[in-house]
């Protein structure tokens, strides 16, 4: 056995079988199979170094954003599918069938084999961040389609902003529309008037407030030059990084706390973040995950994602010291 697979095991012996959240630690430890560029993918990033790939991970319910996704973002993907084998070959079936999808071939499709019983996120978006051949990432998520000429606009934000000598995480302000036939905004213009109408809001703004709020979508109304927000406790904007970014914590699992953890660890790391005034993603309505449902309606579940998110930020302080309390004081008073 690899020296890996017996420190794995060495972790899950470890772990008490009575615990409670039993399951959702050992899922940290459960190793997937998994195939990477399962369809044909040719790509040679620009030589001016300022190239940037789309991240994002999904289910074989989602596969219907893909060929959208395409047709707003013409630079080169990379995404992790969480499938069975018999999903994988549907998939197969369903791709060679798509022209929108055949005719890309700067597309990383890897497969992560399901095993156990969780979504397991993070694990998804670390794989696809691991294969991307470009020097910057665009951390997005499946079902939001990014505003036409995004990639251009964010390859020119990378020069601009010096990406390449600064810890900047640079962030694409997220709106929501509850529409499924979205004429989608050309511009910001159109999407502000958009947000005047009530055809679009910003994301999550009825259920969610704070993962959004420092992005402050009042002041980027009428900024027409990139500027600063600090960190607020639950924030978890999506971000374009350079590609040595640290990885997400495998320990969230399904819903809940997956991407707040990682933006506080750039925090914590003392990222920098901008908000960029000409970019926007817009998150198009789909039915709620299988695993939103069951953190609404188990409590074990709610419970135990409460644990892990504590054992997370102690962990935080433990790594970065002084500076990592305000985590847990954040914490307290929201």
């Amino acid at each position: 056995m690899s020296t890996l697979s017996l420190q794995l095991q060495k972790q899950l012996s470890e772990l008490d079988e009575d615990d409670l959240c039993y399951e959702f630690r050992r899922e940290r430890f459960t190793v997937h199979r998994t195939h990477l560029y399962f369809l044909h993918y040719e790509y040679e990033p620009a030589s001016d170094n300022t190239d940037v790939t789309l991240v994002a991970q999904l289910s074989m319910d989602r596969l219907q954003m893909l060929e959208a996704i395409c047709k707003h973002w013409e630079g080169p993907i990379s995404l992790a599918l969480y499938l069975s084998d018999a999903e994988a070959q549907q998939f197969l079936r369903y791709a060679q069938g798509s022209e929108v999808l055949m005719s890309r071939h700067n597309v990383g499709y890897h497969i992560v084999y399901k095993e156990g019983q969780f979504y397991p996120v993070n694990l998804l978006r670390n794989v696809a961040m691991k294969h991307i051949s470009t020097p910057y990432m665009f951390l997005s998520d499946i079902d939001f389609l990014p505003m036409y000429g995004l990639y251009e606009y964010l390859r020119k934000s990378v020069i601009q902003l010096d990406l390449a000598n600064t810890k900047k995480a640079l962030i694409v302000p997220a709106f929501e529309t509850l529409r499924y036939r979205l004429s989608f905004p050309k511009s910001k213009a159109e999407l502000l008037s958009m947000l005047d109408m009530g055809t679009l809001f910003t994301f999550r703004y009825h259920v969610w407030t704070k993962g959004h709020a420092p992005t402050n979508f009042a002041k980027w109304r009428t900024a027409t030059t990139p500027y600063r927000v600090e960190w607020e406790a639950d924030f978890e904007p999506y971000v374009v990084v350079r590609k040595d970014c640290p990885e997400y914590d495998r320990r969230f699992v399904g819903f809940g706390w997956n991407k707040v953890a990682h933006i506080m660890e750039l925090d914590a790391q003392e990222y920098e973040f901008t908000v960029l005034p000409n970019a926007y993603m817009i998150h198009m309505p789909h039915a709620p995950s299988f695993d939103i449902t069951k953190f609404r309606s188990n409590k074990q579940y709610r419970i135990c994602l409460k644990t892990l998110k504590e054992e997370f930020q102690q962990d935080m302080s433990r790594h970065y010291g002084f500076a990592a309390l305000k985590y847990l004081t954040a914490e307290n008073n929201s």
